[in-house]
């Protein structure tokens, strides 16, 4: 199981690094009498999380050139009736579908659904389920009625387990005539950011320490997961001018947060807009110890080379203590997730699976606290010694100065 979990953050890597280059494909969703309603042209990746026994995989898939539009799933929709509907198919059972919606002056993806087929070994071998599952999520892509929406940068949309990205994206519904129109709506990630003077800096490679964020996991038998620490990313990357730098970001307490509670695996995500962390708990029934044994980071960098960032690695043994303990550590931990990601903890208390009263169970200190908990006490000891010993040589001293005035 670790070799191949530690092969698999350098493979989702060259994965991600291999999307960005890959051609759109062009979609047309087309009325009884073959005059186009929806044009859509896009590349797009599938980054899916699921279960693999008692662990946890990620598959990262992209669209293929072999993918079509599903006649009978899509449509141009009727009044009152149905919603326009681009429905795209692709390998063995999977569906990418998009909804569309319009008011007086604007038209918008409304909701994507994502259809995908946990029997496929390709890309999910030794998963727990089989057969197909469905994710979907409301978007955030919308333009001016007879424009085309326009994006060349990263169109992430977040749902249950899967992350879809979709990149270099000209969309069009409700189209005038049978073609893209001229006239465009930019995406908000393409448009300059405002500036009243010179451009930003680049954020600092060393932030100031993280704040403490404290989570609360809930699931049906109650609270799994107890957690108060600060978090930090340390990632390597190729800017776009070629230079490798090493930068830090901060959790903030203020990102949202969600999970779940297993009978084998706990998991916390938390993430914004730009970035989702997820830590995976496990535990090992025979010793009854739970632990940190997966670390996954998706988060899209501007300055890189390659925007989309995604790393995991799922065999890890970190924060580890007794199921119905908390681990604790206040000095700082640095737990190598993969070489282009290093996840630095700070003033730590966790507790895994067994959690009563929503309180932190008995705690189990890590060994850099115990290590500086010696520190004190071997200088202590050495002085107390030190002590002794002018003690002894003083009393020897006065015992042979007294022996040197003896009577005659």
């Amino acid at each position: 199981m670790a070799a191949p979990g530690a092969r698999r953050p350098l493979l989702l890597l060259l994965l991600a690094a291999g999307l960005a280059h890959s051609a759109p494909a062009l979609f047309e969703v087309k009325d009884n009498n073959g005059t186009a309603c929806i044009m859509a042209s896009f590349s797009a990746s599938f980054l899916t999380t699921y279960d693999a026994g008692h662990v946890s995989k990620v598959s990262n898939m992209t669209l293929p050139a072999s993918a079509e539009v599903l006649k009978n799933s899509s449509s141009c929709g009727e009044k009152n009736a149905s919603e326009p509907t681009l429905a795209i198919t692709f390998g063995e059972g999977y569906l990418l579908k998009l909804t569309f919606t319009k008011n007086t002056t604007r038209y918008s993806v409304q909701h994507m659904y994502f259809t995908y087929n946990l029997s496929d070994t390709q890309f999910f071998p030794n998963a727990s389920s089989k057969g197909p599952d469905t994710v979907d999520s409301t978007t955030d892509i919308k333009a001016d009625i007879n424009k085309t929406y326009r994006c060349v940068s990263d169109i992430r949309v977040y749902m249950k387990n899967v992350t879809i990205v979709l990149w270099d994206a000209t969309i069009q519904a409700y189209l005038p005539s049978s073609n893209f129109s001229k006239e465009e709506t930019r995406c908000p990630q393409d448009q300059p950011s405002p500036t009243t003077g010179p451009p930003s800096p680049s954020p600092p490679l060393v932030p100031t320490n993280p704040s403490v964020s404290k989570y609360n996991v809930t699931g049906d038998n109650g609270t799994c997961l107890l957690a108060s620490m600060a978090l930090q990313l340390n990632i390597t990357y190729m800017k776009k001018d070629n230079t490798t730098v090493t930068r830090a970001f901060n959790i903030n307490p203020s990102d949202k947060y969600s999970g779940t509670c297993g009978a084998q695996l706990v998991t916390l995500k938390v993430g914004n807009k730009s970035r989702v962390l997820e830590l995976q708990f496990g535990m090992n029934a025979t010793s009854s110890l739970f632990f940190l044994q997966g670390v996954q980071l998706n988060m899209t960098l501007p300055d890189a080379i390659e925007p989309t960032f995604s790393t995991s690695n799922y065999s890890l043994k970190a924060l580890q203590a007794s199921v119905g303990n908390s681990y604790k550590c206040n000095s700082e931990e640095h737990i190598f997730v993969s070489k282009a990601l290093a996840l630095n903890v700070f003033s730590v208390q966790v507790q895994a699976f067994r959690v009563e009263s929503d309180r932190f169970g008995s705690v189990e200190e890590c060994v850099q606290d115990g290590n500086n908990m010696l520190i004190p006490i071997a200088v202590g000891g050495a002085l107390a010694g030190l002590v002794l010993i002018v003690l002894i040589a003083y009393l020897i001293g006065r015992k042979r100065s007294h022996a040197g005035y003896q009577t005659i």
